[in-house]
């Protein structure tokens, strides 16, 4: 995309601090509900963690998110959320209500253009998703995803903080393929939440 078809440069700056919560809001949820975890002395279980991504799918299909941006939302792979689909009926009853409510109030994957879009479009770039492949996962076409982004400092603003996104102190969450490499430093290693096994 051409630098001259960006809006205003100052506009643009003005909506960076804005852009940039946001982004560190987004990468830092997980770690944000660790105390709630730790307050009861014990790592979460493995069922835990899987339903608060249940938890978020259901979130993301009740604003009107298809499946894939559901998955792109809960930080899972679309495959393991189609093997819950298909495995768990109660997830699935759950997800198809999500779904119907987001019908009955006018919001539905094709449709209208909403902010749950870009969240999933921030998140998938943030991950290293190209333009298209962000825009698909939120079920926008390309050329609608660059229309809004020519005409909005803020949606700038946001791309540009996902795509060159910074540390931001110990602990943070920033993706490897997001952060900035020092000379002669090896890649930093991919983060993991720690689970108890479940009891077989």
């Amino acid at each position: 995309m051409s630098a001259s078809h960006r809006p205003e440069a100052d506009a643009v700056q003005e909506a960076a601090p804005g852009a940039e919560r946001a982004l560190a809001w987004l990468e830092t949820r997980d770690e944000a509900v660790e105390p709630f975890r730790e307050a009861l002395g014990e790592l979460p279980t493995e069922r835990d963690d899987r339903l608060a991504r249940m938890g978020d799918v259901l979130q993301a299909t009740a604003q009107g998110l298809g499946p894939r941006a559901a998955s792109v939302w809960a930080g899972i792979p679309e495959a393991l959320l189609d093997q819950w689909l298909a495995h768990d009926a109660a997830f699935a009853s759950a997800v198809r209500a999500a779904a119907a409510l987001a019908s009955a109030h006018g919001t539905e994957p094709g449709g209208r253009r909403t902010p749950a879009m870009i969240r999933v479009v921030i998140l998938a770039m943030s991950r290293g998703a190209s333009w298209s492949s962000a825009a698909d996962a939120a079920g926008i076409s390309g050329s609608g995803l660059r229309q809004l982004w020519r005409a909005s400092p803020v949606l700038v603003a946001l791309v540009d903080a996902a795509r060159h996104g910074r540390p931001r102190g110990a602990g943070s969450s920033v993706p490897p393929t997001r952060r900035p490499r020092k000379p002669g430093r090896a890649s930093p290693a991919v983060g993991y939440r720690l689970v108890r096994r479940d009891a077989p």
